[in-house]
């Protein structure tokens, strides 16, 4: 795709794939005259150097971009002086912006987030959503300021929640439809009125740990089965057998277990959980294993009879 150049100067800050529709918007929207992406990080079995997607896509297009190691004492100030943006557009960047670098751009920065602000504030929000059970979520444009999403909302877009969606699908929903706000706000960013959020009703939404997937069985099997699906592709749904770990990737809560203690294995692959209840595992994982559907494993296991999950 051919971009017109000329018009709102745009430096674009942003580093996975969630940014690419995002990048498309700012390079229609006006001129984007630099990408500033996380350096490029080791990856694979063999830890060689990875490109992250929004470079690719930059160098594709013939874009400059920086990579700084850091960001701090006047350095990604700096940077943004050099391109003299109207706007910074922040996505996915994965580094807290100094105050220094805030106050560069003539409008300021604009983030895209993907949660309904102040809901979800922090850096997994559409994980967090689905783990949560939310029904809705969103994107939301915001003047950054020096808190964490807590600036003024410029512009929110909606989305419902699928009954089967994973903190994964979700984003590749979420990423278009910020691509559309800024499309939308951008060319009459002066226009748009500011509104300051409502920080009595604010939630967070934490960076993501290996240990947020462990499986707690005296939770109900609904609310295990929304993490595993917010937390895919990581750090998924997971537990342990016999002191190895079992990963847990297909999965189907239900509703009744009386009588039975948390992480204890039914019939098949059928756990119980708190509040009466029962999570089918249909596809799991042990530690060194391939992955396989239920009927498989326990004949290779070949397991006694009323063994726990979580030893």
């Amino acid at each position: 795709m051919r971009y017109i150049r000329g018009g709102m100067r745009i430096v674009f800050l942003g580093t996975p794939e969630f940014t690419l529709p995002l990048l498309e918007a700012c390079a229609r929207a006006g001129d984007l005259v630099a990408v500033i992406a996380q350096p490029d990080r080791p990856a694979g079995r063999h830890a060689k150097l990875k490109a992250p997607p929004a470079k690719i896509w930059a160098q594709q297009q013939g874009i400059p971009v920086l990579q700084p190691e850091k960001v701090k004492q006047g350095r990604l100030a700096a940077l943004l002086a050099e391109h003299r943006p109207d706007v910074a557009v922040v996505a996915a960047y994965g580094r807290i912006l100094p105050p220094d670098a805030l106050r560069v751009p003539a409008q300021g920065c604009i983030n895209v987030h993907a949660s309904l602000l102040p809901e979800l504030r922090g850096a997994a929000p559409a994980q967090w959503a689905v783990a949560r059970q939310y029904r809705e979520t969103g994107v939301t444009l915001m003047q950054m300021d020096e808190g964490l999403d807590t600036g003024d909302i410029i512009l929110q877009k909606k989305l419902a929640i699928a009954p089967d969606e994973t903190g994964e699908s979700l984003l590749a929903k979420l990423a278009p439809l910020g691509a559309e706000a800024l499309l939308e706000a951008l060319p009459r960013l002066q226009e748009l009125p500011r509104i300051p959020q409502d920080h009595s009703r604010a939630t967070l939404a934490p960076l993501l740990s290996r240990e947020d997937g462990r499986a707690d069985f005296s939770k109900s099997a609904f609310e295990l089965d929304a993490r595993r699906r917010g937390f895919t592709p990581w750090p998924g749904a997971w537990t342990t057998l016999s002191g190895q770990t079992l990963k847990i990737h297909l999965a189907q809560p239900l509703q009744t277990a009386h009588g039975r203690t948390p992480g204890e294995v039914l019939a098949a692959l059928d756990v119980a959980c708190g509040e009466n209840t029962i999570w089918r595992l249909l596809e799991v994982q042990l530690e060194g294993k391939k992955r396989l559907s239920a009927g498989p494993f326990l004949a290779g296991l070949r397991p006694e009879a009323g063994f726990r999950l979580g030893t």
